[in-house]
This record gives structure tokens, sequence and C-alpha cells, in this order.
């Protein structure tokens, strides 16, 4: 099975390397499926196929597997098995490098509901702060064996590119190809124009190009240092849990990672059956049901809400206590409209210096961070009201919000312009939203 690899939460550090140079990456194995496949009613018919189906089944081999056994038994049958939408989740032994993992999960998690043990909901903690990397999706066509075309933002994030495969180089007697490091190379698409336009894309029409993704997570109580990946199509499922990932790290201060409060709180996946729209091949808007994938966040609200989460919000009380205790009557909440005021006057103040870099595997002070805010060339008190509506108002006092405004700062470093250009706009947006 081919490792994927996620960037890990909280690390900052950008260590140069041979293999280039990048946050900490863990890998991925395992994956858990949303639904199953079944016989084509033409693959029904045909006993040899049905046999091995159900035998693929009842060993837990992957319907990959079980796809390619009747492949190679009838190669007449072009797809024997075709999606079927369930209200549970597939855990198979061969989906996972460590076989044992998969009777863990269905174990620990499992349940009856008429239909034989099975995964109905479960409980899920994400590594990284950041939902595009919990749940990386893209529009992609697939071929046998290989993507053909996928989708990749720019740098700045404004123009979506069609990438493919390079060709593979051949040295100058054109006989012999040459020997690449680091695996194959990508390139825009020369075809299109290299822009992904799903509207006007030949593969997107034909229903060969589709939004895919996956959710990447670790499950509280099994023990596997790799994490595990939920694969979806569902635009519908990955749109509504952006909106969770967005609501919860507004609450936290910009993080989604690990429990949710202090009682342990995961997030839970599960399954809801809902009507979905779509068009059908003549235009109409049909309604049809669908089991689609639901992220839960069972959580007290008022919890996410506190002031003492993390060690850091602590010392800052105690150091405002302290100061109430010598005397200095001149104190003001750390969250308040004059404390916050405050704060970005000591970050411009700070900035008379040249930036300072984090602490190796530290999180960024509020002065580094509004010294390299001001050294792009942008107001701190836009950029204030902007970080404050992206992270929420705790980001300031939160290590882990810190290190997300950090990271987004040093994506831009060498389009500090653009950058400025993508706060101006989400300000213009929100005040078009106000006056509206």
């Amino acid at each position: 099975m081919a490792n994927a690899s996620i960037t890990v939460q909280g690390d900052s550090t950008h260590t140069p390397t041979l293999l280039g140079q990048g946050p900490a990456r863990i890998p991925t194995g395992g994956k858990i499926r949303a639904g199953i496949k079944v016989l084509t009613k033409k693959a029904a018919e045909q006993p040899k196929a049905k046999a091995i189906y159900d035998q693929g089944v009842a060993s837990g081999q992957s319907f990959e597997q079980i796809e390619r056994a009747i492949a190679e038994a009838l190669p007449d049958l072009k797809t024997p098995l075709v999606p079927r939408n369930v209200p549970w989740f597939t855990v198979r032994a061969q989906d996972f490098p460590n076989p044992e993992i998969a009777r863990q999960i269905i174990e620990a998690y499992g349940e009856d509901r008429g239909d034989g043990r099975r995964l109905y909901r479960f409980p899920v903690v994400f590594p990284s702060d950041t939902w595009q990397t919990v749940m990386p999706h893209e529009l992609a066509a697939w071929g046998m064996h290989e993507k053909h075309y996928w989708s990749q933002y720019s740098a700045n994030g404004r123009v979506r590119h069609c990438m493919c495969h390079a060709p593979v180089p051949v040295d100058d007697t054109g006989r012999r190809t040459i020997r690449l490091f680091g695996g194959r190379k990508t390139m825009v698409r020369e075809d299109n124009g290299g822009l992904c336009e799903p509207e006007a894309c030949r593969e997107y029409q034909q229903r060969q190009c589709n939004l895919t993704g996956r959710f990447l997570f670790f499950i509280p109580g099994i023990r596997s240092i790799s994490a595990f990946e939920l694969h979806t199509n569902s635009f519908y499922a990955m749109n509504a849990a952006i909106q969770k990932f967005e609501t919860v790290g507004f609450l936290r201060g910009g993080r989604i990672s690990g429990f949710l409060d202090r009682q342990h709180t995961p997030f839970y996946l599960t399954k809801t059956l809902r009507e979905v729209a779509h068009i059908d091949e003549q235009g109409r808007a049909v309604r049809v049901p669908q089991w689609i994938i639901d992220l839960e966040a069972p959580v007290d609200v008022t919890a996410l809400l506190r002031d003492n989460d993390d060690t850091e919000t602590a010392l800052v009380q105690a150091q405002l206590a302290t100061q109430v205790l010598q005397g200095d009557r001149d104190v003001t909440d750390p969250v308040s409209p004059r404390s916050e005021a405050d704060a970005v006057q000591v970050a411009m103040a700070a900035n008379a210096s040249p930036v300072e870099e984090p602490a190796r595997g530290g999180h960024p002070s509020l002065e580094q961070l509004m010294a390299r805010v001001q050294a792009y060339g942008i107001v701190p008190e836009q950029y204030q009201t902007y970080a404050d509506r992206r992270w929420g108002q705790g980001w300031k006092i939160n290590p882990n919000g810190r290190a997300q405004a950090w990271s987004e700062l040093e994506r831009y470093c060498n389009d500090p312009t653009g950058y400025l250009d993508k706060i101006e706009s989400e300000m213009r947006l929100v005040s078009r939203g106000r006056s509206a």
C-alpha cells in the first residue's frame, strides 16, 4: 500500500534536507471506506463472479482485490463492481498494513443494528489545525493505475491550474530515458491552457474527472503511529465538514487538532440520511436520498469559550494578578479592546529591530508576528481585524492561534503584495456583507 503523508500539528520548523525543505511529516496507513461495492446486474448473473465476490468479502479482502480477481477470471466483465451507498463504514483487514487494527476498530466502536457488527459512528482526532491538511481534496481524472490530471492552485491562491505528469526526458541519443531523482515531475497541462475550468473540461463533462477528497485522522484507543484515512467524493460532506472545522477553530482560537475540551471530547464521524439535489441528463434538478458522511462535534460550546484553555493564557492572567497585588491600578483585561490596542502598540515598537524568528520548535510571540506584518507593509490594525475574523478573538493569546498566523505569513514571504491584496479583498467582502 502506498503511504501518503500529512503535516504534524504545531511543527513550524523548516529544516533543509536533500529531499526538500518542509515541516515534519507522518505516514498514513490504513483506510476506512465510506461504503461498499456490489456486483453489477450482469456480473451477478455469473456464478463464478458471485463465488469470487462472496469468498473475498468473507475473507476481508479489499474491493480492489476482489475486482481484480473477477477481472482475471472473467475478462469480458469490464466493470464487475459498482459502489453502493450504505449507512455504515467498511473496515477490512486488507486495507491496513496491520490487519489486527481493523479488528480492534470494530471491537471498540462497532454496533449491531440488525446487519451484524458494523461501524456506524466512531471518534476521531485530527493532527493539524489546518483543515486543508486534514481534509485534502482536488478535482482529479484517474486512469487504470494512476492520476492523469488533477487540480492545483497557484501560490497566491487565485488561479486553479490543471496539472499532469511531465514526459520522461531522454538522453542525447533519444534512446535512453534519464534517471529521475525524486520521482516523476509535474507540469501544467498544455492542451487546455493549463486552467482547471470544469464547465469547459472534456474529462469533467464526460464524468472522467471528479471531486475527490479524504479525511486524515487518528482514532482514540487505537494504537498506531500512522494516521487513518476516509475517502469521499461528496461535495455535501466536505462542505459541511469545512463549516464545522471553521466554527470549532473560531471558538478555540484557530485550533481543530487534538481533543476539543478538557473532558477529552473528540470529533465523531458518522452518516446521516439526507436528500441531495443533482442535475439529471435532461437538466432537471432532482433530489435523491443518500447516506452522507457527517462530522460531529458534541461539545459544550461554553467550555470552548473559557479563558484558561492553555498554559500561556494562565501565565498572562498570573502576570495581571501580580500587577494588581503590587498596586498597579492601571491594569486591563487581556482580551479587552484597550489591551488589544496596547499589544499592537508594543508589537509596532518592537518593529524597530529586524524581524526575529521564533525559537526552534517554539511558537511565535505577538511581537514577532506584528513585526513581520509591518515588514510586509501591512498596517497592524488592519491585520488584527483580519486575523480576529479568520482565527477568532483569542488567537493572540493562544500559541496555536499565533502559529497559524505565522504559518500563513510564511506562505506569502515571497509575495507580500499578494498577501495584502488577500487581506483587503476579504475585508471588502465583510464590508459588503454588513452593508447588505
